[in-house]
């Protein structure tokens, strides 16, 4: 973030750092939103202002309301990600379609993190999760020929963008870079391991402890790392891999020990849905003190919703890592006050 004495985004002065950044940022937006057109995805807009923000634990939304005209208010939330309503359109009978716009999230800001950014999100209805692997190296590439880029970077890491990104699952990175067993005592194996673990931690605690102290920070070195197979508990919206029920089709992409995506074989039990929803809201309110509502029309859509698998992309990280920005808001034309 700025700080008070810092020259602000805005003054000329710092205009020849930013220009460069920004011109590049819009060449690759023409070249991703073209690769996605060609593909036969069409772009939809969806509103910002939803009746739920999301039920992710962890997952925190800026809160405001809707006044009708006689002044009574409705609550509303900025949207964290435009899924319910990509998920209702899918419903509805689209069949690819792609959302290249704004979201927001709160208690988020840091060199990787902005409250206001850009997501890509894109679905493909009766396509295996796999194709978005081979989506998400494709995007990789592409933001590096509209960059000029030979490699992404971020801060000294270095991933090269054409080269077939690594599959990982979960349990193997917990084994190679952990020493831990996915499946065995969890916060018995961390302890041993050396992290710090809180009395109350739950068992998802120690999982993103584990995540980001241990595995994150060797993702995606030399190439890009899908790190695939999540555990169901882990994967809210995820279905259950049929080979392995313990497991998720889900997958997260990582270059240069950053996360640049998160992807889904989507989960269209609106049953389980609400199960899971219900398990995340309970877990926020332990941890927080508050709760968002459920989407009853999204549970409702659900039921109507085809197969499909699902992406959502941080586009302003793609514009980081194939321009070499140390932080998002180089990348940003107008930056959060």
């Amino acid at each position: 973030m700025s700080s008070q004495t810092e020259t602000p985004w805005w003054h000329p002065s710092r205009r020849p750092d930013r220009a460069p950044f920004l011109a590049v940022r819009g060449r690759i937006t023409r070249a991703v939103r073209a690769w996605l057109e060609g593909e036969g995805l069409v772009e939809v807009e969806t509103a910002g202002l939803q009746v739920s923000p999301g039920n992710e634990a962890h997952l925190h939304a800026f809160a405001t309301q809707a006044l009708s005209i006689d002044g009574q208010g409705r609550p509303m939330y900025l949207h964290t990600s435009p899924e319910f309503a990509c998920k209702k359109l899918l419903a509805s009978g689209e069949p690819e379609i792609f959302s290249l716009g704004k979201v927001w999230r709160n208690r988020e800001r840091g060199a990787l993190h902005h409250p206001e950014f850009t997501m890509l999100e894109w679905y493909r209805t009766g396509a295996p999760y796999e194709t978005l692997m081979a989506d998400c190296a494709s995007l990789m590439r592409i933001a590096a020929e509209a960059a000029g880029a030979k490699a992404l970077s971020w801060r000294g890491a270095t991933a090269d963008p054409f080269a077939e990104p690594e599959r990982l699952t979960v349990a193997a990175a917990f084994e190679r870079h952990a020493g831990v067993d996915l499946f065995g005592d969890l916060p018995a194996q961390a302890r041993a391991a050396g992290i710090r673990l809180a009395d109350d931690d739950t068992w998802a605690d120690v999982f993103s402890r584990i995540i980001v102290e241990k595995v994150e920070p060797n993702l995606g070195h030399g190439r890009a790392t899908i790190l695939c197979e999540y555990p169901v508990s882990e994967a809210a919206l995820a279905r259950p891999k049929p080979s392995d029920p313990r497991v998720a089709e889900r997958f997260e992409l990582y270059a240069c020990g950053v996360e640049l995506a998160n992807c889904f074989g989507e989960l269209t039990d609106p049953a389980e849905q609400r199960r899971r929803f219900e398990i995340e809201m309970a877990e926020k309110q332990r941890l927080y003190g508050e709760t968002y509502p459920i989407d009853e029309d999204f549970l409702a859509a659900l039921a109507l919703m085809p197969p499909a698998s699902g992406g959502a992309l941080g586009f302003d990280r793609l514009v980081m890592l194939a321009t070499g920005a140390s932080r998002i808001e180089q990348v940003l034309w107008a930056p959060v006050a």
